[in-house]
């Protein structure tokens, strides 16, 4: 089936419409008791977003001098980098955990400079921005102009206020001939399942960039004294200890996740390229469909709010900033002839979990060819693409794991629903696409399930004779899933079930990949405990593919 002919969920496209478009008028005075209830989350689709497009030159102007306390709590980031450009982003707030972040309602200037050396004695470019209160007073710069594959250092001021400095660096030209390049894969990292001590770590490492795939953020209560963490030295306010719903609830979370030191010295050190799973807005949400039985127009404020904060938070250029309940997140990165990085979005477009969810046994309701994803648009964004790509890798950084995922040995075999077991004919066609385009060296970098796995992916998974046509590595955790173990309860089975799966490990930590132009290699970085802070750094295993002949070797 071509992704034209894909549809989705019976009436829901039509039924949803209405209230997208109400629910791009989000705006963030919402009454949480009343958001609650059809009748307020109606009400609250009726709220002006009062975005600074239509709001700027009615807001006052804070003399950034009057700011009395540091507004750079959040830290610096970068991301996304271009062979000439790379955004910055920084977001005040003096008191991070508040909604408003400890600053009144009211436009701040912030000033910010890009040198070629830590010190600034040799700068770039500078300039001024805006911090809005509509966008939490948060700051996304796009500087261009830059130098090709070379590195720089930021910072911003506001006032007489200095923000840490950050590294970021641009890529190379589309054209470069460059032979190598290290990239870090993160994902999962539940605040209250553990210390970021693997960020910590990550900040250390000689990276080009950090791909994070997703539940930046947990959407759970976390209790005062942070759950797992334990804190002894301060208690956290009461409104954490609930679920996240509307946009206050996700711009308080963010600033909790973000004040924590380990992720903001990551972030700093190195330029970020991100992606989200279900988390950021709400466990294991499909396309329109909540986890749980809600009016569709609740769930579209909800996912309106955290789209929002999302992109308030986040490294990421003008074209993702979302318009209601919708945001385009799926785009493509290129490091001149060595690799692409086709970035998806396996949430916001894919049809509803197959028989409820969870692991089932696979049928004729989870192999409807019907079934996407993506997503039409995006499938074939991304099959497109690859028709074009003239690159020697083609990494494809997203969610859930892609390659099949047998829990059990023999033929009474469950699989994930949430995965992409649970959209085989999806899974299929992108296949299929490769194939067509060619492409040879396919590498999926994979987050989501807080475990290390290396797949070899196979034309039919179910001949384990078949060919090999691409590799997987899936990133542990950072944090979720607490300390884990190397050898989870389910290894022996799964590990029979799966002749393909090459690695396992339950510990926490991040993948480390280095793509080159003869063969890529992947470092399983673990850390012994996470429920404590300062854990020791390991290498649980590492894996060589060559380019031209996929699979994983052991080195």
């Amino acid at each position: 089936m071509t992704p034209a002919q894909i549809s989705t969920t019976p009436g829901r496209q039509e039924r949803s419409a209405e209230f997208r478009a109400a629910a791009r008028r989000l705006g963030s005075g919402v009454d949480r008791r009343r958001f609650l209830t059809v009748t307020g989350a109606a009400a609250a689709l009726a709220f002006a977003a009062n975005l600074p497009a239509a709001g700027a030159a009615s807001a006052a102007e804070l003399d950034a001098r009057r700011i009395a306390e540091d507004p750079f709590t959040l830290g610096v980031a970068s991301g996304d980098p271009l062979p000439d450009s790379v955004l910055l982003w920084t977001r005040l707030a003096p008191r991070p955990y508040q909604a408003d972040g400890g600053l009144p309602a009211e436009r701040v200037e912030v000033r910010w400079e890009i040198a070629r050396d830590e010190r600034f004695r040799r700068p770039v470019r500078r300039g001024s921005t805006t911090a809005h209160p509509e966008f939490g007073h948060s700051v996304h710069v796009d500087v261009k102009g830059l130098d090709d594959d070379r590195t720089f250092y930021y910072r911003f001021r506001a006032g007489s206020w200095i923000s840490p400095t950050g590294r970021t660096r641009t890529a190379p030209s589309a054209g470069a001939r460059n032979s190598s390049l290290t990239l870090a894969a993160v994902s999962c990292q539940a605040y209250h399942d553990g210390w970021f001590t693997a960020y910590r770590h990550l900040a250390t490492e000689d990276v080009d960039m950090v791909l994070h795939l997703g539940d930046y953020l947990y959407e759970y209560a976390v209790t005062a004294v942070g759950g797992a963490r334990n804190h002894t030295d301060h208690v956290l306010p009461d409104h954490y200890n609930r679920e996240t719903l509307t946009l206050d609830d996700y711009r308080m979370r963010y600033g909790l996740y973000k004040s924590d030191p380990d992720l903001r010295a990551a972030h700093a050190a190195h330029p970020f390229v991100v992606t989200w799973d279900d988390h950021e807005t709400e466990n294991n949400y499909a396309g329109d469909t909540p986890e749980n039985s809600v009016p569709p127009e609740e769930f579209l404020l909800r996912r309106a709010a955290a789209y929002r904060a999302y992109w308030e938070n986040q490294p990421l250029r003008a074209p993702q900033r979302p318009t209601g309940p919708d945001m385009r997140l799926y785009r493509r990165l290129r490091f001149g002839r060595l690799a692409q990085f086709d970035i998806l979005d396996t949430r916001q477009y894919r049809s509803d979990q197959a028989y409820g969810d969870g692991w089932r046994v696979p049928g004729p309701e989870s192999e409807d060819p019907s079934r996407t994803m993506t997503g039409a648009a995006q499938e074939r964004w991304l099959l497109d693409g690859w028709k074009s790509s003239d690159t020697r890798w083609n990494v494809l950084p997203q969610q859930v794991t892609f390659a099949q995922r047998r829990d059990v040995p023999g033929d009474a075999y469950k699989l994930s629903m949430d995965s992409w077991d649970g959209y085989p004919a999806s899974r299929q066609r992108v296949m299929d696409g490769a194939e067509a385009a060619g492409i040879e060296n396919l590498m999926v970098l994979t987050g989501d399930v807080h475990v290390g796995y290396g797949f070899d992916l196979k034309k039919d998974f179910d001949d384990p004779a078949s060919r090999t046509v691409g590799t997987e590595i899936v990133a542990t955790s950072i944090t979720s899933g607490k300390d884990g173990a190397e050898k989870p309860a389910n290894y022996d089975n799964l590990t029979r079930a799966n002749p393909h799966m090459r690695f396992y490990n339950g510990r926490r930590g991040y993948a480390l990949v280095t793509l080159g132009r003869e063969q890529a290699r992947a470092d399983f970085r673990t850390v012994s405990a996470v429920t404590t802070p300062g854990a020791p750094l390991g290498t649980a295993g590492s894996f060589v593919t060559e380019a031209g002949n996929p699979g994983l070797t052991p080195v």
